[in-house]
This record gives structure tokens, sequence and C-alpha cells, in this order.
């Protein structure tokens, strides 16, 4: 076992050799050598050789109260000792599992009052998957199969979460994917809105999703699976009229709603869900990451009224997992969501530091010739970087901008993520004024050198 942290070139050498990196390329990676990170506290982690980084991506959207809670590491190694595991198969369950049920059904919008538990967002929206077809079936409808999503729509990497998802490089990965799956447009307005007012696109992407239902055929569509703002895809803040007609054109074809949650949920929207931000009332909703601030891997999918009750009466539910509902996962989860509401932390990304947060990022990008557009609503934002802000000329993927930048980011101490050509931030929701001013430094050092790089300044 390797003990010598500091020695980076073995760790890489060893990682190289025997571990296989989520969305990376193996081999570049092992030639360029990957980042060690080895301590967190608050709002940074520590490298291995002792660099600190401002995490402005709360690791993978998901820290909302920060690294190195005692609360959180206390209770997990309390219920390890007390119980390391239990299933809830065969009629069984743990005080932990129905403490976490309940709390959960407290807060979420009205009527979605039943909770599953699994361990991603991706195994989330697998049982969305399983759920919706199991709901048509028994109301006598099994021709409704078809799931609709949206271009750059993110639900996950398992087979059923990637169709549910609009990431062509995904897609990419195999010549073919499982059947059932459409998509239609995302609503970004400043990419695709031209010659639009915001309202006036909203409608227009929004209406997309009718046209291809009638291609498709009502009697065919199940259900049509949104993230309120879409995370991965570049933080895609939907005109105010999107959701509202969205949930018209459910209504009107007997399509179901599933609000995608796993990034916007607890929090992060400034409402403890995106759901009660933009007023959507979903009859599911998939979340995972803030649910226990990524100290334990856990997710859950609450289902409305309409649904459970037509489910209620359809005898076995033959799902689940062997860790759903973990008691060691549902108790940190728990506290973690104890904390969330001790702590005012919704609260304070609505009124406080949220707003402190956008104000800042645009005071940055109004100054700045390579932000065309600050977009994303209380502790997630995205800076859209163009090579002229008019006429509007976006870098191309081929010129990676925005990987360029990210990289300057690293090396000055803060971690944010490139997304398409946008720079993408999502701090933990601990994070302080003081935290965002050097963001917003370190940020405007590494946008800075990107357009020296590439002849923008």
């Amino acid at each position: 076992m390797l003990r010598n942290f500091a020695d980076t070139a073995a760790l890489q050498s060893v990682d190289a050799a025997h571990h296989v990196h989520s969305f990376a390329d193996p081999k570049a990676l092992a030639a360029k050598g990957t980042r060690i990170i080895t301590q967190g506290k608050g709002c940074y982690v520590w490298d291995n050789e002792g660099n600190r980084l401002l995490d402005g991506m709360a690791g993978l959207w998901c820290v909302a109260v920060g690294y190195g809670r005692p609360e959180l590491s206390d209770i997990a190694a309390r219920q390890m000792n007390e119980l390391a595991y239990y299933n809830n198969h065969f009629g069984t369950a743990t005080p932990q599992m129905i403490e976490l049920a309940e709390k959960i059904a407290k807060l979420t919008p009205e009527g979605l009052d039943h909770i599953l538990f699994a361990n991603s967002g991706s195994e989330a929206n697998d049982t969305i998957v399983r759920l919706v077809r199991r709901y048509w079936m028994l109301q006598g409808k099994p021709t409704k199969q078809t799931f609709i999503g949206r271009d750059l729509g993110y639900h996950g990497s398992t087979l059923c979460a990637v169709g549910l998802g609009g990431m062509s490089h995904m897609h990419g990965m195999a010549p073919q994917m499982l059947p059932g799956f459409a998509h239609i447009m995302h609503p970004h307005h400043y990419l695709l809105g031209d010659g639009l007012t915001r309202d006036e696109f909203g409608l227009k992407a929004a209406r997309a999703l009718e046209e291809k239902i009638l291609e498709l055929g009502p009697e065919n569509v199940a259900a049509f699976i949104g993230e309120p703002l879409q995370g991965a895809g570049g933080v895609i803040d939907p005109p105010s009229t999107y959701w509202p007609e969205i949930q018209r054109i459910c209504r009107q074809y007997d399509i179901l709603l599933v609000a995608d949650e796993v990034i916007c949920g607890f929090g992060r929207t400034g409402e403890w869900f995106g759901s009660q931000y933009y007023d959507i009332k979903p009859d599911l909703m998939p979340m995972a990451k803030g649910l226990s601030s990524g100290y334990l891997p856990i997710a859950a999918v609450a289902v409305g009224t309409r649904v459970f009750e037509v489910l209620n009466e359809g005898g076995l539910l033959a799902h689940g997992f062997t860790y759903s509902g973990h008691p060691v996962a549902c108790a940190v989860a728990s506290a973690n969501i104890d904390i969330i509401a001790n702590e005012g932390l919704v609260d304070r990304v609505r009124e406080d530091v949220g707003p402190y947060f956008h104000q800042s990022l645009r005071q940055l990008a109004d100054a700045h010739p390579l932000v065309g557009e600050v977009r994303g609503v209380g502790l997630v934002a995205a800076l859209q970087l163009v090579r002229a802000k008019a006429p509007k000329t976006v870098f191309t993927a081929e010129e990676q901008a925005s990987i360029h930048c990210r990289e300057i980011l690293w090396e000055n101490g803060l971690i944010a993520r490139a997304v398409g050509q946008a720079m993408v931030l999502s701090p933990p929701l601990v994070i302080t004024r003081a935290e965002i001013d050097e963001m917003v430094g370190k940020l405007k050092t590494g946008l800075d050198g990107t357009a020296q790089a590439f002849g923008v300044l």
C-alpha cells in the first residue's frame, strides 16, 4: 500500500497502472499524470503536495455543507458500530431508512410523499424508467414507453440514464442506444434564440415537446424528463415562459413529468428543490448529490400520489438494489439535511451569497471581453466564453478555450469546470463573501490568461 502521499510520481504511476478514471482519455491521462487530492476543509481541498485549491465545483456539484464536517463523520462511525448494513428487501427496514424517507417527503413539493432509495443519480433515473413504464402498463396503456429528454440533458451514465440524456459524446460510446428515448432542443436563449426575446424563445423551446409528442404519437409517449436548470449541459437557465408551457403540454397529452433534481436539489437554487424555484409540479423527482453532500453514496426517487396509487395496486414491485437505503448513508444524509436546515443555508443562498455571487460574476463579465453571458441561479453559474461580444462569436469546440482556462485556474488555486465553451461554477453552500471575492479574483486571472492566449486581449 502506498503510504508516502508526497511521492506524486509513484502515486501517478500506480494510478495509471490500475485505476480507470471516469470521463477521461486513459492514454492521455496516463501521459499527463493525475492530480492527487488528499484533504478537504470547508470550501477548500489540498493536493498531495500541499497546494490549496478553492473548490468552485463542490466536488461534483454535491458538497453542499463543505468538507470536513465532524457531525457527518461522527454519525457515520456511530451508525457503522450500531448497524453497518441491512437491506430493505422482503419487508424489512431500518430506523434510518424510515426517518430519512419522512424527512425528504416533508421537503419535496406537495404530493411527492413516497420515497425509493438508490445509490446514485444514474440508478435513480433508471428507477424512474422502470416505474413509469410499469405505471402505464398497469393503466392499460402498454404502448406508452418512450421518454422524451433534451439535447445536452444529463441524467447519468448507465444505459437507461444515457438514453434519457442528450449528450452526443456519451451516445457515441456505442453504435446503438437502447430504444424508447427521444430528444428535443434545449432552452438556451443566448446560443439558440437569435431574433427572439427570452419569453418568445422559451415558448418555442417548450413547444418542441409538443411537436415531438405528435411525431411519436401521444399513445407512445410515457414521460418528459428535464433538469429544472440543466447543469452538466452548461448551466442552462430556461426563460420564465418555458416550464409553464412544458407543464401545459404534459397535461394536455397525458404525459408524466419528471424533474431531475440530482444537481438542483437541497438548496443549490435558493430553494430546497429547483422545482420549487421554477414552480414545477412533477409526477416523479429523482435526487442525489446534495442529499448527503457527497459524504456517502445515496440517491432517492420521490413518487407522486398519482403514480404511487397505481403502483400500490399493482402487486410486486420487482425493483431495488443491495444498498438501497443503506443505514449509514441514510444516517449521514439525514444529518446533512439537518445541517442545511439548522444553518439556514437555503435562505442564505437565496438572500445573501447567491445574489452576491451573481453580482460579482456579472461585474467581472461586463468588464471582460472574453465573457459573453453570465447565467444561472443561486449558487450555480456559467460564464460563456466568446471571441467577440458583438457580433457574437462563440469559441469552437476545437479551440478548447474553456479547457485552456480551466487549466490556468487549477494552477492558480481554483477548481472550475469547462462545459462546452463555458466556465461553470457551483461552490459549496457554505461559501463566504470573502471566498467569493477570492474566486472571482482567480477567475479573472484565468480569463485574462485565456484571452491573451487566443488573441482577445
